[in-house]
């Protein structure tokens, strides 16, 4: 085979390659510490009948972080000016990171959103009163939302566990990931803080899914 036919072929594989990758490529949404209420714990720390007023939107469909703010506190500090995100819920939780749960002093378990079983509680705190949930902090299980067109593109079904490639200087592979599909998700996967630092991740960053 020739010089030329060689490059050729190497060209080819690599385009090939990328060309792959692109069918796998997720785009990265960093998880900041936030809250979600209930109607009647925003009743008690905001007024009765009180209704959250969008700050902006958020990729998720029908998603938003709010303007309203909360102070949550634990046995041993507190955080100020915590993002409530909407829409309201059944049941009001609180998501950190590890780091976080040190400087709060509680031991929240790595935990599906809603889930909310054997979960430590603190106080919530708001302008009008505050109250203490007796369970509903977590730190997220990282995740990847997606549409079942999505999911069936890329070979994936709801709760499955998968694992995904970072780009970049702190390359590296994040396992224990988990899929949910529905088909009012937008494309993307939820890191927090204390995993985004750590493999030098940020918004609109991309992982990279991998197929068993």
């Amino acid at each position: 085979m020739h010089s030329e036919d060689v490059v050729k072929l190497i060209t080819k594989i690599v385009v090939d390659k990328i060309k792959a990758l692109e069918n796998y490529k997720i785009p990265i949404g960093v998880s900041n510490r936030h809250v979600h209420l209930s109607q009647k714990d925003l009743d008690i720390l905001y007024g009765l009948g009180y209704s959250l007023t969008k700050k902006i939107d958020l990729k998720q469909p029908g998603q938003f972080a709010a303007n309203e703010t909360v102070t949550i506190r634990g046995p041993k500090g507190e955080f100020e000016n915590v993002r409530i995100l909407g829409p309201i819920r059944s049941e009001s939780q609180v998501e950190v990171s590890m780091t976080d749960s040190f400087r709060l002093g509680v031991k929240p378990p790595i935990k599906e959103s809603g889930q909310l079983e054997n979960t430590p509680g603190l106080e919530i705190i708001g302008p009008k009163g505050s109250v203490k949930i007796p369970n509903g902090t977590i730190i997220a299980l990282r995740h990847i939302h997606m549409t079942p067109e999505y999911a069936e593109k890329m070979g994936v079904k709801d709760k499955e566990i998968v694992e995904v490639e970072t780009m970049g200087e702190r390359h590296g592979i994040l396992g224990n990931v988990l899929i949910r599909v529905s088909d009012k998700s937008s494309l993307e996967m939820h890191v927090d803080v204390d995993e985004a630092n750590a493999c030098a991740l940020k918004n609109d960053d991309f992982v990279i899914l991998h197929r068993k």
